[in-house]
């Protein structure tokens, strides 16, 4: 479509990447040279002329003239055409170590410096060859090329997980998109306090496995998460009081209120006692669905969600194009609507709905009641686990309480197996609301955590590479009240939050005033039960049958078909296209017809766990409490 000249009339124009699927003619142009803008995933290559990108000087725009494309009635309101707002203080440091140099061949012939570091790289600087991990031949290597096999390096630029009963699984399971993606289960929660990493027992199995807690402590926390199913009086009688204070007066020890508060939780210590209930029954509802915890990430990383909705609106007729942009939208004065918009070769093409990102509207024409808020993010790559297993296909969610007025952080560690970073190194995914630059607020966390050139003797696993920048903050953006025609819409990118709830709710948000009489995302069919007819209206039709036995909610962790209800949580990663019957999202490798259901209470076996005769007399304690 580069060369083309695109169809004259659409019925919803979307510029940037947005999730669609409509039974409407819809155009998505994208001025990037890739798709999702902040939900995107990279190669290691692509991220460094991502880096590239946003350090080098903005260019000015020539702002071209339309006018003589307009008819009576008609006014222009220019778009901004800058793309560097959302993303800012991007530095890129990098690693090398002697005792690699000391070990490299002596007849290598690659040239060998001593420990070198770029820090705080002015946007005037180009990245230098240094911009690349060069702990060791064959670590650049692997960092460099996406490899024979495929690619190797899948790097977000946002870091978020899906809650197994959170609003976007069951979206990816209604409409049927699972079947384009694949998922791994989160198979451990760690939490980072006084130095230490440790685990943090959040399902049945894993309190009675733990040999942090005492006896005691396990049946207090099995007896308080047993309480936290319903809302009760004494409960209401906390609400508008911090959290922590309620906790505190259950008699809960320093232990369980720090795994309650801030790893199963996930609040802060000011948070309201209702609020923080709230997210401690919406984490003991999602586990068990697919796994031991209540996450699933997508293997390939988040990059993979955008694109897979972005497939179904092309199976059912949506026109993409990429690097291609908006210059202008067209105002019906009289009617104050958008009538068309006039791409950057000035074409024009009628629409009756536009919905754009954010970064497109210019601050004179935004309505936004508070300061712009910002995310700090930290991409490293490592040589190791923060907690190492004898399992290599670890995938970890990390909660770092606030530390001398800091704010939390919410760490992922990604193995391997998730095909996002090849074998022998981890990626590690770090976020925070910001306070001042990414470097700033996440700098010292990763020198107490990891090996650096600022802490030599650190025992943990070393970092080959490290990325930080701050990304804006999606939810700070108001969704209405904009100097805008009343059917422009107006989306924001990613918000602080580990789930996707506010991404979910905008999409539904934008298409039900768009068509309010449909339904969001409706289910699509399976290719079986399409039927052609080209003697409807001269078109191929999209008309088809019913898709019986395919209402499960199952989860499927593999190349596998899935024909039932059952959740299949094998570990196997397929690297093909598999073809999935049901309503199933892929994360393993077996076929399962029956209808069995894992509970995710099974004991957890990497690490230490207690001995059978442990365990069954603290489930006789349990009981008889």
């Amino acid at each position: 479509m580069a060369t083309e000249e695109l169809p004259s009339e659409f019925d919803v124009v979307i510029l940037g990447t947005a999730f669609s699927r409509v039974g409407q003619k819809v155009l998505h142009l994208d001025r990037r040279s890739y798709y999702a803008a902040n939900w995107a995933s990279f190669s290691f290559n692509a991220l460094l002329t991502w880096v590239q990108q946003q350090q080098e000087e903005p260019q000015p725009h020539e702002i071209q003239d339309w006018s003589s494309l307009l008819e009576e009635g008609e006014e222009l309101i220019y778009l901004s055409q800058s793309d560097s707002a959302s993303i800012r203080n991007v530095q890129v440091f990098c690693f090398a170590s002697e005792e690699d140099e000391e070990e490299a061949p002596d007849t290598t012939e690659i040239h060998r410096e001593r420990p070198r570091r770029r820090a705080n790289q002015s946007s005037s600087d180009p990245p230098s060859s240094c911009s690349e991990p060069i702990r060791a031949e064959q670590k650049e290597d692997q960092l460099r090329s996406p490899g024979e096999g495929g690619r190797r390096f899948n790097i977000d630029l946002v870091s978020k997980l899906m809650f197994s009963r959170g609003s976007l699984v069951d979206l990816l399971i209604k409409s049927n998109v699972s079947r384009y993606a694949e998922f791994k289960n989160v198979t451990r929660i760690l939490t980072y306090r006084q130095g230490m990493v440790e685990q943090v027992p959040c399902s049945r199995s894993d309190v009675f496995a733990s040999r942090q807690l005492s006896v005691v402590e396990k049946r207090k926390l099995m007896r308080f998460l047993t309480s936290c199913a319903e809302e009760t009086e004494e409960q209401r009688a906390y609400n508008g009081r911090p959290y922590l204070e309620f906790l505190s007066d259950q008699k809960l020890g320093d232990n369980l209120q720090h795994f309650l508060l801030h790893s199963i939780a996930m609040v802060t210590e000011a948070t309201p006692t209702e609020q923080g209930l709230a997210a401690t029954r919406h984490f003991l509802r999602c586990l068990g669905r697919y796994g031991n915890t209540p996450f699933l990430f997508p293997v390939y990383g988040l990059g993979e969600i955008p694109q897979c909705f972005c497939r179904m609106c092309a199976v059912f007729g949506g026109i993409y194009c990429l690097r291609h942009s908006v210059s202008c939208l067209l105002l019906d004065t009289h009617s104050n609507r958008c009538k068309a918009v006039i791409d950057s070769r000035g074409q024009r093409i009628s629409c009756s709905h536009v919905v754009l990102e954010e970064g497109f509207v210019g601050a004179e024409r935004k309505r936004s009641s508070t300061p712009p808020r910002f995310l700090s993010r930290a991409v490293l790559i490592t040589d190791g686990s923060i907690l190492p297993t004898d399992s290599e296909q670890q995938v970890s969610l990390v909660t770092v309480p606030p530390a001398a007025g800091g704010p939390a952080v919410k760490m992922v560690e990604l193995s391997p197996s998730t095909m996002t970073c090849s074998a022998g190194t981890y990626l590690v995914h770090l976020t925070c609301p910001s306070v001042g630059s990414a470097h700033q607020d996440l700098s010292p966390l990763v020198t107490s955590m990891f090996r650096t050139p600022e802490s030599p003797d650190h025992d943990g696993p070393a970092v080959l590479w490290c990325l930080f920048f701050n990304m804006a903050d999606g939810s700070g953006v108001e969704a209405e009240g904009h100097d805008l025609p009343e059917n422009v819409h107006l989306s924001s990118g990613p918000d602080a939050e580990l789930g996707h709830e506010h991404a979910v709710r905008q999409a539904e948000s934008i298409f039900q005033k768009i068509l309010p009489e449909e339904e969001f995302c409706p289910p699509a069919p399976n290719p079986e039960d399409i039927i052609y007819d080209g003697d409807i209206d001269g078109d191929t039709g999209d008309t088809y049958g019913d898709t019986d036995g395919d209402t499960g909610d199952s989860v499927n962790t593999g190349d596998a078909v899935n024909t039932g209800d059952s959740v299949n949580t094998g570990d196997s990663v397929n690297t093909g296209d598999a073809v999935n019957t049901g309503d199933a999202v892929n994360t393993g490798d077996s076929v399962n017809t029956g209808d069995a259901v894992n509970t995710g209470d099974s004991v957890n076996t990497d690490g230490d766990k207690a001995s059978p005769g442990e365990e069954e007399e603290e489930r006789r304690a349990v009981s008889e409490e």
